[in-house]
């Protein structure tokens, strides 16, 4: 889409003109697919620009369509590892496949909710100086799930779902703590911290279920000896 965005221009002010009645990218890609280049006049750079748009609008298309056929199967299998994360609100297949990732399957190792908040650079880190009391944002950790949980904090996507839209119990915590002289970046330190508690817990269970569900069958072996007693050296009588 950004290549087709650089495309778009360069080819021929008429074309231009027809492509900008448009105003987003997938309405001007819609009108790419339409374009008809004629293949014997490839010299003109009109035809060779038609020809690269079409081009690149039916890759977008086809993306779309494999990123829709992926999502539907990465819904399933998520859904299945974690039921209990993804219940939570805010945290999509995307969140959740991302927490999955980081916690990794083997989630005893971490010790406690705060180490995994550490690993997710959600963990407050000290930053008082003299009778100032305060704390920063962590910038270590897994980058791409600390996103994740900034998404499900504070996502402006109109389709997305996150806490401070839609969650009231979030938007009072937001109030009460403006109200105390937070700032914003300081309430969102604070409510990502939340967030990977809540995810740790769901995620510990989910992956408690998930290794006793896909744990080896332990089948009971008995061995019958027909040979006797071995090991034991019995006494011969002899008769007279």
């Amino acid at each position: 889409m950004l290549q087709l965005t650089e495309l778009i221009i360069t080819p021929p002010q008429q074309l231009r003109e027809q492509l900008n009645t448009r105003k987003t990218i997938r309405g001007k890609a819609a009108l790419c697919r339409k374009l008809r280049p004629s293949l014997n006049d490839l010299h003109q750079p009109g035809q060779a620009a038609k020809l690269a748009l079409r081009s690149l609008a039916r890759r977008i298309q086809d993306l779309d369509a494999e990123i829709t056929e992926l999502d539907e199967q990465l819904d399933d299998l998520v859904a299945r590892a974690a039921p209990r994360t993804t219940q939570l609100l805010g945290i999509s297949t995307g969140h959740a496949g991302q927490l999955l990732v980081t916690a990794g399957q083997n989630i005893e190792r971490l010790r406690s909710e705060a180490a995994f908040a550490a690993l997710c650079g959600a963990s407050p880190i000290p930053a008082s100086s003299g009778r100032t009391i305060r704390h920063r944002l962590n910038y270590g950790g897994d980058r791409d799930a600390n996103r994740s949980l900034h998404m499900i904090a504070v996502c402006r996507l109109p389709s997305a779902v996150c806490r401070l839209r839609y969650c009231p119990r979030t938007r009072a915590y937001a109030a009460r703590r403006t109200k105390e002289g937070k700032t914003k970046r300081e309430i969102i330190r604070c409510l990502k911290r939340y967030i990977a508690r809540e995810a740790y817990h769901a995620l510990q269970a989910d992956l408690a279920d998930l290794t006793v569900l896909h744990a080896p069958p332990r089948h009971a072996v008995s061995i019958t000896c027909g040979a006797g007693f071995i090991g034991t050296h019995r006494r011969h009588t002899r008769r007279p």
